[in-house]
């Protein structure tokens, strides 16, 4: 199994797809109620869809090797960050920031901890 794709509720699509672009996401579908974008690396896809209101609990992820580098990147070009990159104590490196309707996004670097943190089940 493979996950497809997440798609996050937006109160206002060209502020939204704006917003993601500037992150450095690949729009591949824009209507004017439903967006689609290609993370630069890997294979994934997430998606926006208009909405009325966007209260929603749940977190987007983002990962990049340079984190920090690229969360100054960001700032540069406008971005706000509620939390800038901070070591967590499960071993993330995370940056916390909200979009335009409120939908919390944390970019972050794991490296290995990923997928393998020390307290991982062994099957």
């Amino acid at each position: 199994m493979n996950l497809n794709q997440v798609t996050l509720p937006v109160t206002d699509m060209n502020q939204a797809v704006t917003f993601y672009q500037t992150l450095g996401f690949e729009l591949i579908v824009d209507t004017p109620h439903y967006a689609r974008f290609a993370c630069p690396m890997g294979g994934s896809t997430f998606s926006l869809s208009l909405e009325g209101q966007t209260i929603n609990g749940a977190i987007i992820y983002f990962e990049h090797p340079d984190l920090d580098n690229w969360v100054e990147q960001l700032i540069a070009k406008g971005i706000s960050f509620i939390t800038l990159p901070t070591d967590q104590r499960y071993l993330w490196r995370e940056a916390v920031l909200a979009d335009p309707s409120g939908n919390k996004i944390k970019l972050y670097w794991a490296g290995e901890n990923r997928l393998n943190p020390p307290w991982r089940v062994q099957n």
